[in-house]
């Protein structure tokens, strides 16, 4: 797990799984469909490892938050009307910590959907939100429209969203800024390119991306950090836990002496990956 909190980004169709006790993510394969057995299995496993091996690697013990664990599931554009409902039913029927917080992100036009028949013991994210209130702007969602169906959470500064759709660093602390204002609680997402890590500039992004959102929002309380290194997406490449844990001790301490030594410990931080 990372260096806080059960790491988990449950993402897409079907998955493989890599972990050890304090690390772990699910990844994606080309499956087109949803499979709710395998991320049953995933959460079920990664669950139990919170409850039996929940102490940190050695390079972070004095590091280690304070928070309850958190799992995400981030299910991208993936599913349809049939295979949702199937993976919400099987979602139903586990068996989850009471102290481990668990969240899924359907695609905005089933989130009605799985909102209608999921267990209240896991909670609903969005994958995006605008950066203000309604009006016309086609194709967007507003923070006010989330909260109105039910949501709790949204995920924002994803790296698909960055360097797909290109929203910049200020501009998503703006619009984590503005949910956090509506009630909603944001995951935010961090993460540096190939190039990036190759030059070593690994911590000179990251705490970049850190203090757009340090310099927009006025508290930490419902804010979890989501660390997702994009050269390990689909490059073949795979991050060590080692490696993610060096970057979430630096997020942790970039945290205290930039915003207050209490946020840095109580504030969750995750690792998410994708192949």
């Amino acid at each position: 797990m990372a260096s806080t909190s059960l790491a988990a980004q449950l993402s897409g169709p079907k998955s493989s799984i890599s972990s050890c006790p304090q690390f772990s993510g699910l990844r994606r394969s080309s499956c087109p469909k949803l499979d709710a057995q395998c991320f049953i299995q995933h959460l079920s496993s990664q669950l139990r490892l919170s409850s039996t091996s929940r102490k940190p690697c050695r390079p972070v013990v004095t590091m280690a938050g304070t928070g309850t664990f958190f799992v995400g599931g981030n299910w991208k554009c993936n599913g349809t009307k049939d295979s949702i409902s199937k993976l919400v039913s099987d979602l139903n029927s586990a068996k989850l910590e009471a102290d481990v917080d668990v969240v899924v992100a359907p695609p905005f036009l089933y989130i009605d959907q799985v909102k209608s028949s999921l267990t209240d013991r896991i909670e609903i994210s969005a994958q995006n939100s605008w950066v203000g209130k309604g009006g016309a702007f086609t194709g967007e969602i507003s923070a006010e429209q989330l909260r109105d169906i039910g949501c709790k959470w949204v995920i924002l500064g994803h790296s698909e969203r960055r360097h797909v759709i290109g929203e910049d660093d200020e501009f998503i602390g703006k619009k984590a800024a503005y949910a956090l204002n509506q009630g909603l609680g944001v995951i935010a997402c961090i993460g540096e390119l190939l190039e990036q890590r190759e030059a070593g500039k690994t911590f000179d992004v990251c705490f970049q991306q850190l203090k757009a959102y340090a310099d927009a929002v006025s508290s930490w309380d419902d804010i979890v950090i989501a660390y997702e290194p994009v050269w390990a997406i689909g490059t073949g490449k795979v991050a060590t836990p080692q490696q993610a844990q060096e970057v979430h001790v630096a997020v942790r301490d970039w945290l205290k002496k930039n915003v207050s030594g209490e946020v840095a410990s109580k504030t969750r931080i995750i690792y998410g990956e994708v192949l």
